[in-house]
């Protein structure tokens, strides 16, 4: 009786023995997640990154499988090429799922200021490319639209211009494709609905993901709410100093966990007796525990050099100057599990490249 219960057990131990390496083969793999910073109209530059981190293949279609890819804002202006990069992530949004993959495209300063008509940094090709051969019939018809605020506006500053100086210098100053882009980037057209759709802040196994970072004033809303009073700001077009979209300490602005330098953080000062703010250490703590993030990964402030993992593996800045306008190092960040890996991407010679 007890050897039949010895060669029993020595059988089950065997089975366990054999079957073990089939039971570590059945354990999921963590999941992948690749993830790039400023793009800044550079769509060589972009599909460059997009191919070295197997997300595209030769022809710009998903090749990603699984993977969870995220964009962290900041893909226009400086480079004429943004609304190339744009229906590319737009695209990549609808193909991905078919793959079991995911593509999330954040919010960036540079959409909200196209989107409320901050136009400083919109490169002449940027306009160029909404242009059609309507665009000469489209822009003297808004001209005669506007005729009245026009000239009114041009004559505030100089009451001896004449109609047709005034005509002259606003044809010069509203380039061929001026008004289809406004048109598309309004809060009812096609990119600024697709932006305003698009979150400001997204947490992805533990990797908190936002364009320029969080102050602990904004910490203490839940990410629904950061993305919903988002949305909200950019439909509403709220340019107010104290808006969501605008404020120093929001996701889209804050650089106050990188430094503290107040020529570049440029946050308000304190009241009268206020306690003081909390250190960037603190404040990455306050942070990360209010999302229960293993770490915050943003973008809109360069580093040239290359993506710079700090405070212990709890910050990545991934925004490394990847735009020709910048001349940085084009890179992407790759997460698998508790490991980051920082890749460099060899920038090709072209100026455009790639099919649409």
């Amino acid at each position: 009786m007890l050897g039949r219960l010895w060669r029993f057990v020595r059988i089950l131990a065997t089975a366990l023995v054999v079957a073990s390496p089939a039971i570590a083969a059945a354990q999921p793999k963590p999941a992948r997640i690749v993830a790039v910073g400023d793009l800044h109209g550079d769509f060589a530059v972009w599909r460059d990154i997009a191919q070295a981190a197997g997300l595209i293949g030769p022809t710009g279609k998903w090749t990603g499988g699984r993977t969870t890819f995220v964009q962290v804002g900041d893909v226009v202006d400086r480079q004429p090429d943004s609304l190339k990069i744009i229906r590319d992530l737009m695209r990549l949004q609808k193909e991905a799922p078919r793959q079991g993959g995911r593509v999330i495209v954040l919010v960036g300063n540079h959409e909200a200021m196209n989107i409320t008509g901050d136009l400083r940094y919109v490169t002449p090709g940027e306009f160029a490319a909404f242009a059609t051969s309507r665009s000469a019939q489209v822009r003297d018809r808004l001209y005669e639209a506007k005729k009245t605020d026009i000239e009114a506006k041009y004559r505030a500053r100089d009451p001896s211009l004449s109609s047709a100086a005034i005509r002259s210098a606003w044809m010069n100053e509203t380039p061929l494709g001026w008004a289809e882009q406004r048109l598309a980037w309004s809060p009812a057209g096609e990119i600024g609905a697709w932006a305003i759709r698009n979150p400001a802040v997204a947490l992805v196994d533990g990797n908190l993901f936002v364009h320029g970072g969080l102050s602990a004033e904004y910490s203490k809303l839940s990410l629904a709410q950061l993305n919903r009073q988002v949305a909200a700001a950019l439909t509403a077009i709220d340019q107010s100093p104290d808006s969501i979209i605008s404020s120093a300490l929001g996701p889209l602005w804050y650089r106050g966990l990188i430094t503290r330098d107040p020529k570049v953080t440029q946050i308000p000062p304190l009241a009268a007796g206020a306690p003081p703010r909390p250190t960037i250490e603190q404040e990455l703590t306050t942070v990360l525990a209010a999302y229960g993030a293993k770490r915050i990964v943003v973008g809109h402030s360069p580093g040239l050099k290359g993506i710079d993992i700090a405070r212990g593996g709890r910050l990545v800045r991934i925004d490394t100057g990847n735009s020709r306008h910048y001349g940085g190092t084009p890179s992407y960040l790759e997460i698998v599990g508790d490991e980051m890996v920082p890749h460099a991407v060899t920038r090709s010679g072209a100026a455009g490249g790639g099919e649409q």
